[in-house]
């Protein structure tokens, strides 16, 4: 089995690397034998910091965007080298290239592939979900979708939501590269046309174990 996970940046390099996580994150995967693993890191804040002040210099959206993956393959570099012998040497940069390197590896970290329009890590993901016949399972800084802003009084966590009503949702929001939600729009669009079942979790570490092992989990389900 294929486990697909979408390693939000947040969770990688809050402002500095999240060192202390990131080893026991290294041992749950080394642990689950049983399965393969892509794991997408994304660009978090450090590629926010990059792109925003060029944002304001009107620097074209494409360039951004490719700053943007640089981050999120700078990420997946990292990542690799974290895991040391236990993955694959390098990272793709195409999907042929990465089914290539699963079939040879257990574990292949990725980051951007190359420049979509309107298109994050999370679209990344959820193509190779789709390209795999797996689940999508989305890891970041908060506990899945809420009602509103997770920071402010009275938001609630949605346990549940529609392909159709989470589309609804995220197309309320203009897409910008570096844009922090907890899956972007061109994700959207591919978990909704391709029914593929999506998991939104935050960083505990538990929470995922028994995600992949299915047992009971906190988060929100895509479906």
């Amino acid at each position: 089995m294929v486990v697909v996970i979408s390693l939000g940046g947040s969770l990688i390099v809050p402002d500095k690397i999240n060192y202390d996580y990131l080893k026991k994150f290294r041992s749950l995967i080394l642990k689950l034998k049983s399965k393969k693993f892509i794991i997408v890191t994304g660009g978090g804040s450090t590629a926010r910091n990059y792109i925003n002040p060029l944002e304001k210099e009107n620097i074209d959206e494409r360039t951004r965007a490719l700053i943007g993956i640089g981050i999120t393959r700078t990420n997946a570099w990292f990542m690799l080298n974290f895991f040391k012998k236990h993955c694959a040497k390098t990272i793709p940069n195409s999907l042929k290239e990465l089914k290539n390197l699963l079939e040879k590896n257990r574990i292949v970290f990725c980051g951007g592939l190359h420049y979509m329009e309107n298109n994050t890590s999370d679209g990344t993901a959820a193509a190779i979900a789709n390209l795999f016949k797996t689940d999508l399972i989305n890891m970041t800084n908060v506990k899945g979708l809420y009602t509103k802003d997770p920071r402010l009084k009275g938001a609630n966590l949605i346990k549940k939501i529609s392909f159709d009503n989470f589309d609804k949702k995220i197309r309320k929001i203009k897409y910008k590269p570096g844009q922090h939600f907890v899956l972007d729009q061109n994700a959207s669009q591919i978990i909704k046309k391709h029914k593929i079942k999506t998991y939104i979790l935050g960083p505990d570490l538990n929470n995922l174990k028994n995600l992949i092992e299915g047992k009971k989990f906190i988060g929100t389900t895509i479906s």
